[in-house]
């Protein structure tokens, strides 16, 4: 142990202070390449971050101990993956990020007693568009949303009152924004706001483009409303066939085209029919009439006749009449039919349909053949084409067309080649990758131990003085500075190191070795101790 303290003492702090800085840097290397390889992927949490939302995100995650990372100018924050649903929810919770936009929170911080009724609705529409702004960002693919709403109010003595109008301004990741979103935007702010028709709100994308048909006429929103009427058409009736077809031949197997010609012409028809055949009793009146009359006569005047009952008592002939009468009175209506009828739906004129089919394949005769194509037989696509026109409902008189086409399919794989899946032992892509990083950080490791660590402690080593040259250089110093009486002697350095420049190496190469062989002998004479324990140290490091 003490040859090896000895050593390191002898190296002197310089050298030692270089090889301890090179030990610390190769570790704190490993270290690096270690962690970087080993720690948890890293996913993005929150983007586009406004200053203030990037503060508060930041120290609530140093509060909950979660690591992160800050990435496109400090607007992207960047946690372990595991970790992300769970602090997006613990964030929500506590109202952030805000989205640099001021929501209904306006009303916690206002103080209401000061407060004007001008600036309680300022801050009621502000509140509005904040909320509706955060709703819209939360769809997915939009990263930023503004709204801007115009809510007038109605005027003293008038009559008329302006209807709210609003515009929104979208920012989308990637892309643009569906139709279906823009109208489902559109309903979101009008339902949000009191007496918003969708039709008042306006929507422009980044790039400056009008998505909606706000404030357009009549016409043309009719004329939108019927392409998308058959549009939609022409996608049921292509995806009925498909996948009417498909169950037979297989996914992937059936491509269908459809063209629709329709007509949107509304059409009223009132219609009036009379049938004579058919006539019905409307009213009946029957009257029945009954009269029965008697007359007497009497033979002569007398004073009988004008007492009472002086008819009984008379004589007189009686004369009787009866008569009856029955009249009756029939009125029949004729059988009328009144059609009133209104179509606004689109009528279909015309069906053009494409089918294209795919055949069959048989396997390849050998491995790492091609397989070969078979058409369909010709029964089978009779019976395709009459499935088809049963799904579309063809109809011959209007002039529907149906024309099914078996042809082959170019697929990928055609395209591409015979690709196999890249396996080497069992281990795909991935796992050779992985494995590449971990032996280049083993590799890098080497080098620098075998190019830069070994070569300094190696120089250092036989810069070191062993005992004999220590020994040596004390004699020969002190044989230098002193002389046969012990009195000093002068060097002149300076001057021998000019001769030494003049004279030839080769010719004082033997001088130099018969003085060093003198100089040996006179050292071991004088210090024999010395001398035995360098030999003894010899020995033992050849053993």
């Amino acid at each position: 142990m003490n040859p090896f303290v000895q050593q390191i003492r002898n190296l002197g702090p310089a050298r030692l202070a270089a090889m301890g800085g090179v030990a610390v840097g190769l570790i704190a290397f490993i270290i690096f390449f270690a962690t970087r390889f080993s720690a948890a992927p890293m996913a993005l949490l929150y983007g586009n971050l406004s200053a203030t939302d990037s503060r508060e995100v930041i120290r609530q995650l140093e509060l909950s101990g979660v690591p992160f990372e800050m990435g496109n100018n400090n607007t992207e924050i960047r946690i372990p993956t595991e970790q992300v649903t769970t602090t997006r929810m613990h964030m929500a919770e506590l109202g952030l990020p805000s989205g640099a936009s001021v929501g209904y929170e306006i009303f916690d911080n206002m103080d209401a007693l000061g407060a004007t009724n001008f600036m309680q609705n300022v801050n009621l529409v502000r509140a509005l568009e904040g909320e509706l702004g955060r709703t819209i960002k939360s769809i997915e693919g939009i990263q930023n949303a503004r709204v801007h709403l115009v809510m007038p109010t109605r005027e003293m003595f008038t009559r008329e009152m302006q209807e709210p109008t609003a515009s929104v301004y979208i920012k989308m990741k990637s892309g643009r924004l569906a139709e279906n979103q823009v109208k489902a935007v559109q309903h979101l702010i009008a339902s949000a706001v009191p007496k918003l028709k969708p039709t008042n709100i306006s929507i422009v994308d980044e790039r400056g483009t009008l998505l909606s048909r706000s404030f357009e006429n009549d016409q043309q929103q009719v004329q939108a409303q019927q392409e998308e009427a058959r549009n939609n058409l022409e996608r049921r009736l292509a995806t009925s066939i498909t996948t009417l077809v498909e169950s037979t031949l297989g996914p992937g197997k059936v491509r269908a085209e459809v063209r629709a010609d329709m007509e949107f012409d509304k059409v009223v028809t009132a219609s009036e029919s009379y049938n004579p055949d058919q006539s019905v009793p409307r009213s009946t009146v029957t009257v029945n009439n009954n009269a029965k009359s008697s007359d007497r006569q009497p033979r002569d005047v007398s004073v009988s006749q004008n007492l009472p009952d002086a008819q009984a008592n008379s004589g007189a002939g009686t004369a009787t009449t009866d008569e009856n009468r029955t009249e009756e009175t029939v009125n029949y209506e004729i059988s009328k039919t009144t059609e009133n009828r209104v179509r606004e739906s689109g009528n279909v004129k015309r069906l053009s349909v494409a089918v294209l089919v795919d055949g069959s394949y048989t396997p390849p005769a050998e491995e790492g053949g091609k397989r070969a194509y078979q058409a369909l037989p010709e029964e089978t696509m009779t019976k395709i084409e009459a499935l088809v026109k049963t799904a579309i409902g063809f109809d011959q008189a209007r002039g529907d067309q149906v024309q099914v086409t078996n042809m082959q399919f170019t697929g990928i794989d055609d395209l591409l080649g015979d690709q196999k899946e890249f396996n080497v032992l069992g281990f795909n892509k991935e796992e050779i990758m992985r494995t590449a990083e971990g032996l280049g950080v083993a590799v890098v490791a080497v080098l620098v131990i075998l190019l830069v660590v070994r070569p300094l402690v190696t120089r250092a080593f036989e810069a070191m003085p062993t005992g004999e040259d220590a020994i040596l250089s004390n004699e020969t110093n002190s044989a230098q500075l002193t002389g046969p009486g012990g009195a000093p002697i002068p060097s002149n350095t300076d001057d021998e190191d000019e001769l030494d420049d003049l004279i030839d190496i080769d010719k004082v190469e033997g001088r130099v070795k018969k003085s060093s062989l003198r100089k040996i002998s006179d050292i071991i004479e004088k210090h024999p101790d010395e001398a035995l324990s360098i030999i003894r140290t010899w020995l033992y490091q050849e053993a």
